[in-house]
Parts: structure tokens; C-alpha cells; sequence
């Protein structure tokens, strides 16, 4: 029979080892959302690159287009850019606040699974 000195040693003993695996065990989820968060910005950012690539390109071909029709090349640039501004500003004010809740919301959504 075992002493209550021996008990509480192995019940201690237990503890610690449940203690060492639970912080073990939250490092671990902790380290695969981060993990999760990182590989789906950077497969994102990867996509927005090739996406800005291409509209970079055909951004330039409007306005060498637009400019031989103006008569000066340099007006297809002015006019394709005022353009971007403009639809810039238009998207940038009532956006704003959606693009920035609905990334806090996949970053949280991330860490909490």
C-alpha cells in the first residue's frame, strides 16, 4: 500500500506533466494558425501581384492607345491615370471600413480554428 506522502508525489508528478503538455499543446495550435495565416496572405499576395501585373500592362497599352488617338502620347497617361484616381477615391471612402472589418475578421476567424 502506498503512502499518502507517495499519493501526492504522483499526483503532483501528473500534474506537471499535464501542465508541460497543455502549454505544449497550445503552442503547437498557436504555431499552425500562424502558419495557416501566413501561407493565405502570401497565396493571396501572390494572386494580387499577378492581378496588378496585368493591369499594370494593360494599363500601359490604354494609354499608348489613347494617346495616339488624342494626338500626344502623354495625354493617354494623364487620362489613364485620372482615372485610376477617380475610381480610387469613388472605392477608398465607402470601402474603407469593409476592406478593413473583413480582413480583421479572416485573421480572427484564422487564429480561433
Amino acid at each position: 500500500m502506498e503512502t499518502p506522502l507517495n499519493i501526492l508525489e504522483t499526483l503532483v508528478g501528473k500534474v506537471e506533466n499535464y501542465i508541460k503538455t497543455s502549454f505544449e499543446l497550445t503552442k503547437l495550435k498557436l504555431l499552425e494558425s500562424t502558419i495557416t495565416i501566413v501561407a493565405s496572405l502570401f497565396s493571396r499576395l501572390c494572386i494580387l501581384i499577378s492581378i496588378l501585373v496585368c493591369i499594370f500592362i494593360f494599363s500601359i497599352g490604354l494609354a499608348q492607345y489613347l494617346g495616339e488617338i488624342l494626338g500626344k502620347s502623354y495625354y493617354g497617361f494623364f487620362v489613364v491615370s485620372g482615372a485610376y484616381l477617380l475610381v480610387g477615391l469613388i472605392l477608398f471612402f465607402p470601402l474603407h471600413k469593409w476592406i478593413k472589418k473583413t480582413i480583421s475578421k479572416i485573421i480572427i476567424k484564422k487564429l480561433i480554428q
